[in-house]
């Protein structure tokens, strides 16, 4: 049986016991915290602090293998579309030129726009780790419950709530209807060419974003049936207490947030750190 990606697994480890709020704040800190900050010492400390709360999670690396592949892909694109739109963007960014290779005309690289580009990537490296962490611990229900005990309306909380559920779905209804076309003669092994496999990957969505017109419209019916958005309040089965715990990492994430805002501002004087001067 294939391991579910995307979705919530049910497993007693301490990022699981926080609550849906607590994970919300601490990626919303510490993604804030990554993308404010282009010190490559800080990224490289909330990159390796990411990836221990990974470790902590137990996520397993066939959860996310899919998502990898396409974050490298997406990463070697942008670097690769960086330089040939921006090949001395670092050097207007830290004011000197250190030229490492020329190749041609006006694309030549130098020790400036490595760090800038090296340090762009880690900035991905460092957060895309905390978004897996909080799409794959967090119960759809609990988080909504949580977002409503804030005071967000519950109609936006069930939303949100629906939304994460229909990660699991979306992947079943594929590799139902992916097997049914293969049962039906669809090629779509690695025998068959990439692109006969994509064109055959293509004549999927079509089935499935009528499967899931279907399911919309069966949920809004079920939801309408039972009163859906009658009353002004509602309660939550799965709300959950804010313990110890959610307070220590809200701390902890609070903390690297004001460390990213210190660094920039007290020891760097600005958000780039530049080691050329």
């Amino acid at each position: 049986m294939k391991i579910k990606l995307f979705s919530y697994n049910v497993i007693d480890t301490p990022i699981h016991r926080l609550s849906g709020l607590t994970k919300l704040a601490c990626f919303l800190l510490l993604t804030f915290a990554v993308m404010f900050s282009y010190d490559i010492r800080f990224i490289l400390f909330v990159m390796l602090f990411s990836f221990i709360i990974l470790k902590v999670s137990k996520i397993k690396f066939s959860q996310i293998k899919l998502m990898i592949i396409y974050v490298l892909i997406f990463l070697i694109t942008n670097a690769i579309l960086t330089f040939l739109f921006e090949p001395e963007y670092g050097v207007s960014i830290y004011g000197t030129r250190h030229e490492v290779l020329r190749i041609f005309g006006r694309y030549n690289l130098t020790q400036e726009q490595l760090l800038y580009q090296t340090t762009k990537v880690l900035k991905y490296a460092s957060v895309i780790p905390l978004g897996i962490i909080f799409l794959l611990t967090t119960n759809p229900s609990e988080f909504a419950a949580s977002l409503n005990g804030v005071g967000i309306p519950y109609k936006v909380a069930y939303a949100v709530s629906l939304t994460l559920r229909y990660f699991p779905d979306i992947q079943r209804d594929y590799q139902n209807i992916s097997q049914a076309q293969q049962a039906r003669g669809l090629e779509m092994s690695k025998k068959a060419k990439f692109g006969s496999r994509f064109k055959n990957a293509l004549l999927i969505i079509i089935p499935l974003i009528f499967s899931t017109l279907d399911r919309i419209e069966s949920i809004s019916n079920a939801m309408d049936l039972r009163g859906f958005g009658k009353l002004k309040k509602r309660t939550w089965y799965s709300k959950k207490k804010i313990e110890t715990g959610d307070y220590v990492a809200i701390g902890l994430s609070v903390l690297i947030f004001a460390m990213s805002i210190l660094i920039s501002i007290f020891i760097n004087g600005s958000r780039f750190f530049n080691p050329f001067i």
